[in-house]
């Protein structure tokens, strides 16, 4: 695999960068512009559509109607993120809401009510994705998580879902390799001794592994030099995917193909991933035997030839498995290694919680049995602490976006076809009405009188409805079983030293905690 390719260099010193002179014209064309338009804009909404703060031309509500909001709460680049600035907008205009990016409308969710009423009750019409040239470049419309909802997709859903449970996903039989991918983490954390660390590489080394098990049949030794190159470039490649310049292509596509900046570094690093996984595709091809698929690959092709056989037209083929294998191994360690650091860092801020959780593990484990998944009806504390931190953080914090597939009426308002639905599920899982004092760390909030874990219906990190997260199985195990074997091991605290930690995240895809150290002492 080749490196992404170095930044362009910096022009040599005394030569001024040239500026087209005709941009200030245009820029006052374009001012003028919205100035004349914005009456049409303003009126351009189908009757009876959801309210929202009125739009400007060509910018919709990212220019002058909704920055002064957004500089009054905080500002959309602040630590309390856009969806906390969505949710101050829906005190204002209600649980269901619209605004645009760019001429795109965009409707807003933001209660356990809409969410449910959206998702569940018009599964059929609020499933699809919407047709983002960025994404659609990237994906090529294909995989599970981003792919257009249809046929195809409920066909490829059905089969990988099938097919990681063949291979353990929501099983004890899954549970061996998970508690045999701890061991690793251990011995890397025993490695710091009373040093502080940042504990980000070792979660998502294995949490990777796991994937890569189910998978590719296989794990990676955490110096393997590929294995932290790809786990590298998807990183990157997220961060850029993400940059407001990036985002440009989905109002200019010609912009992905510039030869310089993050569009070049975005390609090169597509292409370095394409190289990896399609060489471990190859690999399988080339040992596939039809009497012992080891793997989720090997499966597929041999479905995929089944399927050619009977059907040319088929989609199963190696170029799916390539974009499904994507979206398996960056969804999959993305959020589960995000989950698992929320906890250490609110068990490092709350040591009462993290007494509780262990004194639990004391009672129900001991200090040396490996846990299992058949521990969790006895340990409801440590369940509500896991789902607490998951309700807080909320990893997905608005969901993967939706859009309609056709108009609708959704709690009395007109949804056309074509809309793009944000559920915030960072809103619902913060909304007064459902949580008391919703921004407390309270892991009791799950728990009845009797201490018995409490099923809360508004409590949904992994989504709801037909696009709800495929790995949910796979990612409450793994961190019940992370989790476990990590407080049983250790005790964690910040350093001495330690700045107070941001609690709010870095906003992206997913909700990721900013860097941070922490302290490990052997139990």
């Amino acid at each position: 695999m080749s490196a992404p390719g170095p930044p362009p260099a910096a022009a040599p010193a005394g030569d001024a960068p040239w500026t087209p002179q005709p941009a200030c014209a245009l820029l006052l064309l374009c001012a003028l512009g919205a100035l004349l338009g914005r009456g049409w804009l303003r009126g351009r909404g189908a009757r009876g559509v959801p309210p929202g703060p009125a739009p400007w031309p060509l910018v919709g509500n990212l220019g002058p109607s909704l920055l002064p909001r957004c500089l009054r709460r905080g500002g959309w680049g602040t630590a309390r993120g856009p969806q906390a600035q969505l949710a101050g907008l829906a005190r204002e205009f209600g649980s269901v809401f619209s605004l645009f990016v760019g001429p795109q409308r965009v409707v807003v969710l933001s209660d356990f009510r809409s969410v449910r009423d959206a998702l569940v009750q018009q599964a059929e019409v609020f499933s699809d994705r919407p047709r983002a040239p960025l994404v659609s470049m990237v994906t090529r419309g294909k995989g599970v998580v981003f792919a257009h909802y249809g046929p195809v997709w409920r066909q490829q859903r059905k089969f990988s879902h099938a097919t990681l449970r063949h291979f353990g996903l929501g099983k004890l039989s899954l549970e061996p390799r998970i508690i045999e991918e701890f061991r690793f983490v251990k011995q890397e954390m025993q490695r710091h001794g009373d040093s502080p660390f940042n504990p980000a590489p070792i979660i998502g080394n294995a949490v990777s592994n796991v994937i890569c098990s189910l998978c590719f049949g296989q794990r990676f030794d955490y110096t393997n030099r590929e294995f932290k190159q790809l786990l590298a470039l998807m990183s990157r490649g997220l961060e850029i995917c993400l940059s407001s310049q990036v985002l440009l292509v989905n109002v200019c596509p010609w912009l992905y193909y510039l030869p310089f900046g993050p569009f070049k570094e975005l390609r090169q690093i597509q292409k370095d991933i394409t190289v990896f996984l399609r060489q471990i595709i190859q690999a399988h091809r080339d040992s596939l035997d039809a009497e012992n698929p080891q793997d989720f690959i090997d499966m597929y092709l041999l479905h995929a030839e089944e399927e050619r056989r009977r059907d040319s037209s088929s989609s199963f083929s190696e170029d799916y498995l390539f974009y499904i294998i994507g979206d398996l191994f960056i969804a999959g360690t993305d959020t589960t290694t995000n989950s698992l650091l929320w906890c250490l860092l609110y068990m490092s801020l709350y040591p009462d919680v993290q007494e509780k959780v262990h004194g639990e593990i004391e009672r129900v484990i001991g200090p040396s049995r490996a846990p299992s998944l058949t521990d969790k009806a006895w340990m409801p504390y440590t369940e509500a602490a896991i789902m607490e931190v998951q309700r807080l953080t909320a990893v997905v914090p608005l969901a993967i976006p939706h859009m309609t597939s056709e108009n609708t009426v959704l709690q009395g308002y007109t949804i056309p076809k074509g809309t793009v639905v944000l559920p915030n599920l960072w809103a619902v899982h913060r909304d007064p009405a459902v949580w008391e004092k919703p921004d407390e760390f309270h892991p009791n909030r799950f728990l009845d009188d009797q201490g018995q874990l409490l099923k809360t219906e508004a409590f949904i990190p992994f989504g709801i409805g037909k696009r709800v997260c495929m790995g949910e199985q796979l990612a409450k195990m793994e961190l019940f079983l992370m989790f476990v074997s990590l407080l049983q091991s250790f005790t964690f605290s910040l350093p001495e030293d330690a700045v107070e930690p941001v609690l709010t995240g870095r906003f992206g895809l997913t909700s990721a905690p900013h860097p941070f150290n922490v302290v490990v002492s052997e139990r």
